[in-house]
């Protein structure tokens, strides 16, 4: 189920902004999952090794689309779930609004009570970028 795949990423991602490192062996474990199928486990990896990749591209969109805020002082959760919407914006791997909406969810999950609008107007100022 993809929102389940996508709260992995969030996960190896979120481990990966203390690290700066890929965690395999957290990858491995997450991808154990049986709800995810092999579409699910491809995106995973897809998205995970594609943020790492991308960092420096995600973090340039990322900090020119913050109001009043430096990107180093970005809760860090909401953070990581930027870099994943942020990827899948510019990878368009579902429709835009899915993609905010699912952010969202994940800011609502992981966050703080305002995470979600925080998530939201980031992630439309980044999406008009994009277009």
């Amino acid at each position: 189920m993809r929102r389940i795949a996508r709260e992995d990423v969030f996960k190896l991602v979120f481990e990966f902004t203390f690290y700066d490192l890929p965690n395999n062996g957290t990858r491995e474990l997450l991808l154990l999952d049986e709800s995810l199928d092999e579409d699910d486990k491809n995106y995973v990896n897809e998205t995970y090794y594609g943020i790492v990749k991308e960092i420096e591209q995600l973090n340039s969109l990322i900090s020119s689309n913050l109001s009043g805020y430096r990107l180093e002082r970005v809760y860090r959760p909401d953070y990581a779930i930027l870099l994943v919407a942020a990827y899948e914006l510019l990878h368009k791997t579902a429709p835009v609004a899915v993609i905010i909406n699912e952010a969202v969810s994940l800011g609502k999950k992981f966050g703080t009570e305002k995470s979600g609008s925080f998530i939201n107007g980031v992630l439309a100022k980044i999406a008009k970028s994009i277009e």
